[in-house]
């Protein structure tokens, strides 16, 4: 979906984000007696052997070129992405493209409730349409690096599916936003929060469940990879956790993918570890063991609902920015634009330009969150695997140079670029970071881990 609709949609899909391993994923050791134990059967030699020697984050130079290349590109797309969602919302505003699906709607229905159900598919569709191109744009571009396989037809299956459950969650929450502003039109902000959280909550709950299973495959992680499965257990105790084999899951994403990842979502009986086939493929099982030891660090120190807390907070002070703005707005350009007040549907497209300019500003703050949570996972995987995996450190900087690798990731990000569009520590920083890690060298102990 949309970046500007899926702010609307808010906390559904972004809370998750904080959780996820995306962009450069650290992968935790093995347990000590794993070199005892079988090793779980690989679809192919892993990138960085267990014996390579790994100082610091370096890459070949023809990859070296390819990965600052694209970083360059994703950096600039990230940007102007940005910009041309927040341009997009004011061509509808300029073109009365609001006003019109508005006027169809009443003429449809007189009862103002059903009149959402044209309005809101028709305004989140064509906001989406006009988004497609930047869409198109990044899957070519994944395709050409070699980091995206998925063919155009399931590429395209995939956003309608994602586009019919936009439409289905943006026009059931934008139905509430009127229906609280007609109710209330000096508390819609707070009330309007007040109901979105209970629906937010239950949505990042189904989305493991019912959402996630629409575009890939998951399996039991103990159904494809028995051994690795015992580690992990083993690897969970170690961290005083209970994490049974029914909350781990294999991902099929090499259908689609070259890339790595693992990932922690869900809430209470929904939570879950997510380990991608990719993964298990390209690393060693002491590698994978790091990653998964990371990803319960998120499990362990509540990255999920500490991001859905703040991520509340943040949402609260947006509504009320917006609120405090949008009557500015309207009295200045409402009649041009053929809105006739903050009641009426086609005030949507001028809301949602507030909401998009208050998250592209937000950004950093939100990314700046999450390395935070990243770097603490991090820590935690090595935590965690120190004491079962000889040389865990070294461990976990192989695993990092294979993400590296295979995915590309910039050896020399600049600091604009990490404040602006990382989420998640550079990998030479984290590479650094796994390698010089050592409060047990005098006597101490960890920080999360004992």
């Amino acid at each position: 979906m949309g970046t500007i609709c899926a702010a609307m949609v808010l906390s559904v899909y972004a809370a998750r984000a904080g959780a996820q391993w995306a962009p450069a994923r650290s992968v935790p050791p093995q347990a000590a007696h794993a070199a005892t134990q079988p090793e779980s059967p690989r679809a192919s030699a892993p990138v960085t052997p267990a014996n390579a020697v790994v100082t610091a984050y370096t890459l070949p130079p023809q990859l070296y070129r390819k990965a600052r290349n694209l970083s360059r590109i994703f950096f600039a797309f990230d940007l102007i992405a940005g910009l041309y969602g927040l341009l997009i919302l004011w061509l509808i505003l300029h073109w009365r493209i609001a006003p019109r699906y508005r006027d169809w709607a009443e003429r449809i229905f007189s009862r103002r409730s059903a009149q959402a159900l044209i309005f809101a598919p028709l305004l989140l569709l064509t906001i989406d349409l006009f988004e497609l191109p930047a869409g198109v744009f990044e899957q070519w571009e994944l395709r050409r690096y070699g980091l995206s396989i998925q063919r155009w037809v399931s590429w395209g299956v995939d956003w309608g599916k994602q586009e019919i459950l936009t439409l289905i969650a943006g026009t059931i929450l934008v139905a509430i936003f009127y229906a609280v502003v007609r109710k209330s039109p000096r508390r819609w902000w707070l009330y309007f929060w007040v109901a979105v959280l209970p629906i937010a909550t239950f949505l990042i709950f189904l989305q493991p469940i019912v959402v996630d299973p629409l575009f890939h495959k998951f399996e039991p992680l103990q159904r494809k990879d028995p051994a690795l499965t015992v580690q992990l257990e083993r690897m969970a105790r170690r961290a005083g956790l209970d994490i049974p084999p029914n909350r781990m899951y294999w991902m099929g994403a090499a259908a689609k993918s070259t890339e790595l990842n693992a990932y922690v979502t869900g809430l209470g009986s929904s939570k879950r570890i997510v380990v991608w086939d990719t993964t298990i493929a390209k690393m060693t099982t002491p590698q994978i063991v790091f990653v998964v030891g990371h990803e319960m660090g998120h499990y362990v120190l509540h990255h999920v609902p500490k991001g859905a807390a703040i991520l509340a907070v943040g949402t609260l002070v947006a509504f009320f920015l917006i609120y405090a703005s949008i009557g500015w707005m309207l009295r200045r350009w409402g009649e041009d634009w053929r809105i006739r007040g903050v009641e009426d549907w086609a005030s949507l497209a001028a809301l949602l330009l507030l909401l998009g300019i208050l998250s592209f500003i937000s950004d950093p703050v939100a990314n700046a969150v999450s390395r935070h949570f990243e770097h603490q996972a991090d820590q935690f995987g090595l935590e965690v695997t120190h004491g079962l995996t000889p040389d865990s450190g070294e461990v976990a900087a192989q695993a990092f140079e294979t993400i590296g690798i295979v995915d590309l990731a910039d050896p020399r990000p600049s600091r604009v670029q990490i404040i602006l569009t990382y989420d998640h520590p550079s990998l030479p920083e984290r590479i650094h970071f796994a390698l010089h890690y050592d409060p047990w060298a005098h006597g101490g102990h960890g920080e999360f881990v004992h």
